[in-house]
């Protein structure tokens, strides 16, 4: 599969023009979304390429190294709005905590991290929107939304805060 992946590269490097840009995203946001393959970020919020950050991870959480990749896109590379997406159907809604003492039963070590798995995916916007808005680390934490993505409908629904 990886080679597929390879073969792509070379075709679209071959079309391929700089397009002059720096790491600077142009809307000046970073969007946190679930790694989920049904997700078509750029597509479903009308992105082009430079736009915006995106940080993606199982369940779209903001755990530690999401507030490193956000105090890096804040600090050094001038965004000042966040973006959250959760999404229906998440698998992170169908395994709990043990998925991590099993590993360690497994593998003989206990992960480092937590699951972050959740039942109520709104519940855990909410959450995730705390944890932006209360980081010590992020010099703009006045524009974090929180949404939860339909995979069947492909439309944001806006999730209150409070």
């Amino acid at each position: 599969m990886t080679d597929r992946l390879v073969d792509s590269n070379r075709r679209y490097a071959a079309e391929f023009t700089d397009p002059g840009m720096d790491a600077r995203p142009v809307l000046k946001v970073a969007v946190v979304a679930c790694m989920d393959a049904r997700l078509d970020l750029h597509a479903a919020l009308g992105l082009q390429l430079g736009d915006c950050h995106t940080i993606r991870n199982a369940g779209g959480v903001v755990t530690d190294d999401v507030i490193r990749s956000l105090t890096v896109s804040q600090r050094a590379l001038g965004t000042r709005s966040v973006v959250l997406i959760h999404h229906t159907g998440c698998g992170m809604e169908t395994i709990t905590e043990d998925f991590r003492h099993d590993l360690e039963m497994e593998v003989g070590q206990r992960p480092a991290w937590a699951v972050e798995a959740f039942r109520d995916v709104d519940q855990d916007v909410r959450q995730s929107m705390r944890r932006v808005r209360t980081s010590p680390f992020l010099l703009h934490t006045d524009d974090v939304r929180g949404f939860v993505f339909d995979v069947r409908t492909g439309l944001l629904r806006e999730v209150d805060p409070a």
